[in-house]
């Protein structure tokens, strides 16, 4: 799929690992291209959570992918810059240990990263 932006290994805490990726796309099934084609990639494919979000014309669309609430914390950094049509997908490979709340921040600082490359 052309435009799909990937960032590799934004955060690292406690063993896991976090990259932040996305694309344009207008609809669900756009997402769903999107997200087959990171998954071609085995890395990401075999990652424990590619969670994702997207606000489209019909309403937000999210994925956590096992990571409870990731997507809501995509979607939140979505509406408060403004960015539609645009999925961000933060994957996590978890290292060992239990991140408890910090989670939810890493997600929110690689989606904050990604949007700024976006510019």
């Amino acid at each position: 799929m052309l435009g799909l932006t990937i960032l590799n290994g934004v955060i690292s805490d406690r063993g896991s690992k976090y990259a932040v990726s996305g694309a344009p796309a207008l609809s669900r099934a756009e997402v769903e291209a999107v997200l087959k084609t990171l998954k071609r990639n085995r890395k990401f494919a075999k990652a424990t959570h590619n969670s994702w979000g997207i606000l489209l014309p019909d309403g937000p669309l999210k994925s956590d992918d096992g990571e409870g609430g990731a997507g809501n914390v995509i979607l939140q950094v979505l509406e408060g810059t403004g960015v539609r049509n645009h999925v961000v997908v933060v994957t996590r490979w978890f290292g060992g240990k239990h991140l408890g709340g910090d989670r939810f921040r890493h997600v929110k600082d690689a989606t904050q990263l990604y949007l700024r490359e976006l510019g």
